[in-house]
Order: structure tokens, then C-alpha cells, then sequence
């Protein structure tokens, strides 16, 4: 009755069985895998975000493809602020209300089904689900760790082939928050003009530069064709407003030719609703605030964990450069699922095994760095007397 593109394993995970038992038995589960930033204890100026979704101009049905003028032309002043932007066209920008949509309207225009995306591993798991939907391959490419985290280039040669149809990128990486430097990003351009590959950018954590140095955007690259995905769900800490967009960069004939093509598609969905567009101007100028609350909360719990491991030798903090998660590498003494169950069951600490991330073997744990900063301390705390023990 059902696709076969959904034919995914439904059943709950042991961490998830498990983590549902520990708390309906009472316990205070320490979360150090906190993604929700409304709930990470922020101060939010609430009563101006409110304001701004009351325009009046909201009750007008103006649908635009792209988005509305006003709308994109905040987004468009934004990326006006960062490295290497002396402007920024709003007309190469299409609205939508979250990366993943933005994702899959990227995905329909450039891949047939059964054609292939290069994807990085280790990194976020949703694409696996992103390119079901839309009958894609992904191929993964591996990060490679040696005192930083560099994209493996001969890999890449390895893997590519006559269906391959673009590169993503996720930068800075979830969870390594590792950047693609300079130079990873001309030998990428040499490597996507060579097979005739587009690239698409994940920058939904570029402003959390831990050094507090801006990096520069994929939406400047215009080398070859690229779509680069972001939103206010991590620059102002918003994820339930739904504001998100791509932008498109590249040669100009390559350019226009696919914003042609996402215009029709985002005509097709209209899925931008009105006051959320009205309100965007004001939702953009909330990341002042959010980003300085979020950056001292990250440099602190960065702190915290280099301030405990000085005590031990068993574990060990991998480098990272910007977003919200850390890296641990630990022993490997039982698979990195067992251990976050083992976590769970003895001290009410919850982690993400590195398997979720798709690490390449066991021995590493993924933390989140936007977790409030006594119970970030308390839960390394007891995850290390575990790791120790």
C-alpha cells in the first residue's frame, strides 16, 4: 500500500526506550543533547517578536514566488554584514519555511530520480530522510580528523560518478564545527567544474564562530553553481517561526537558469505565509541579542569541558571551530550506543552516541554546548566518572 521511499525502520531505538523508562520512573534526566534553543533558558524580547507578527499589512494576499520584496530584502542586508559581501542581490533568494524545505526544492531541481548528492559523514542524519523524499542517492564522503577536521578530496575523486549532480557541504559541520577553509573551497570549485557539479551550502550555524571572527558565506562563491541553505532557526534562535531561504550564487547564465526553475517550484508550494514575512525584518534583528547570550554560553561550556578533562586521561575534547556541539572521543569499550544507555542508567545523563552522526566506529559522544551551563557541568561530570570508571 505504501512507497517504498518510506519504508524506513519505525520501531523505537534502545536509547529511546530506555530514556523513556529512566524518566517515567522519576529520575532528573541531565539532557546534553539540547537542540531547542526556546527551551535553553534564553532571554527572548518577547514582546517585540509578538508585535512584529501583528502587521496589518499580513491580512493582504500578495503571494510572491520568491517571497516578499520587503522579506528578502532583510535577508538580503543580512548577508550584506558578513565577510566578503559588498552586495547581495535579494532577487537571488527563495523564501521557504525551513532548511529541509529548501533542501528538497534544491534536491527536485537538480536531481532525477536515482541521481546522487556527495554528503559529508560524519553529519547531521536528516539527510538520509530529506533524500528518501525526493528519491536521491547520497554518497558519503568522509571528514577526515587530524588536529582539525579537512574534507577528504580523494575520496571525493573515488566516489563520484555519471549520476552524481552536487556536493553538500555543511559549513561550519554539525557536530564537528569544522569550517571549509579557503583552500578546501577552491580545490571543491576546481573538483565541481571538473564533473559539472553544483554545490549546496548548509550555513545554518555560521555566525557561532567560537573566536568571534565573522566567516566568510558560500553565498559570495561564484565559481560554480551553488545554493546555499539558512535561516532563522539557529541566527536567531527562532526554529518555531519557519523562516528559511536559499540563495543562489554561480555564473550568471547558470544562475538564471535555476532561479527560473525554483521560482516555479516555490510558485507550485506558496508555503511562505504572510506575517511571518512581515515580521522577518524583526526577527533578523534578534540574533543581536540571541547570538551574544548563545556565545557566552558556548565559550563557557567549552570551558567546562577542557576545565574537567585536565583531571583525566581516558577522554578527549576533538577541536572544533564553531556551532553548538562538541566532540568527545572516548575509550571504546563497548559500543558508543551501549555506553550512552549505560549513561543514561546509572547517572540520568543523556548523549548522543557518535553513531547518530554517522562517525566512522566507536569511542565518540556528541554534546550540546546550549545546554544551561550548571547542568552542562553536573552532566559532564557524571558522564566522566562513568567514561573513568
Amino acid at each position: 500500500m505504501f512507497s517504498e521511499r518510506t519504508s524506513w525502520k519505525l520501531t523505537r531505538n534502545r536509547l529511546t526506550e530506555v530514556l523513556e523508562a529512566v524518566r517515567s520512573g522519576g529520575a532528573r534526566v541531565l539532557d546534553l543533547t539540547l537542540s531547542n534553543p526556546t527551551r535553553a533558558g534564553l532571554q527572548y524580547d518577547q514582546p517585540r517578536i509578538l508585535q512584529a507578527l501583528t502587521s496589518p499589512q499580513a491580512m493582504d494576499y500578495d503571494p510572491q514566488p520568491k517571497g516578499l520584496a520587503g522579506a528578502r530584502a532583510a535577508v538580503a542586508a543580512y548577508y550584506q554584514t558578513l565577510p566578503g559581501m559588498q552586495h547581495f542581490d535579494p532577487e537571488r533568494l527563495i523564501l521557504n519555511t525551513s532548511t529541509s524545505e529548501g533542501y528538497s526544492f534544491v534536491f527536485r531541481l537538480l536531481c532525477n530520480p536515482g541521481d546522487e548528492l556527495l554528503v559529508p559523514k560524519p553529519s547531521y542524519p536528516l539527510f538520509e530522510f530529506l533524500a528518501d523524499l525526493q528519491d536521491v542517492k547520497l554518497v558519503p564522503y568522509p571528514l577526515i580528523y587530524d588536529h582539525g577536521w579537512q574534507m577528504d578530496f580523494p575520496s571525493l575523486d573515488k566516489v563520484v560518478t555519471g549520476r552524481t549532480r552536487g556536493v553538500v557541504v555543511v559549513h561550519p559541520n554539525n557536530p564537528t564545527g569544522s569550517y571549509v577553509h579557503a583552500d578546501e573551497q577552491e580545490s571543491l570549485n576546481r573538483f565541481c567544474r571538473e564533473h559539472q557539479l553544483a554545490i549546496i551550502a548548509d550555513e545554518v550555524f555560521l555566525d557561532y564562530a567560537h573566536n568571534g571572527a565573522p566567516e566568510r558565506s558560500f553565498a559570495t562563491n561564484e565559481d560554480v553553481l551553488t545554493f546555499t541553505l539558512s535561516g532563522v532557526s539557529k541566527i536567531s534562535a527562532l526554529p518555531q517561526m519557519k523562516v528559511a531561504w536559499v540563495a543562489t550564487s554561480g555564473p550568471a547564465r547558470q544562475v538564471d537558469a535555476a532561479l527560473a526553475r525554483l521560482d516555479v517550484i516555490s510558485d507550485t508550494y506558496l508555503s511562505m505565509n504572510a506575517p511571518i514575512q512581515w515580521a522577518l525584518p524583526a526577527l533578523l534583528e534578534q540574533r543581536r541579542s540571541i547570538q551574544r547570550q548563545l556565545m557566552d554560553r558556548l565559550r563557557t561550556n567549552l570551558a567546562e569541558i577542557d576545565r574537567q578533562l585536565a583531571a583525566q586521561k581516558a577522554c578527549q575534547r576533538l577541536s572544533v571551530e564553531a556551532g553548538w556541539y562538541a566532540v568527545l572521543r572516548v575509550p571504546v569499550t563497548q559500543t558508543d550506543e551501549e555506553l550512552a544507555i549505560d549513561l543514561l542508567r546509572r547517572k540520568s545523563v543523556l548523549a548522543h552516541p557518535g553513531h547518530f552522526y554517522d562517525f566512522p566506529s566507536d569511542g565518540y559522544l556528541v554534546l550540546s554546548l546550549i545546554t544551561p551551563q550548571a547542568e552542562f557541568a553536573d552532566g559532564l561530570q557524571r558522564l566522566l566518572e562513568v567514561v573513568n570508571s
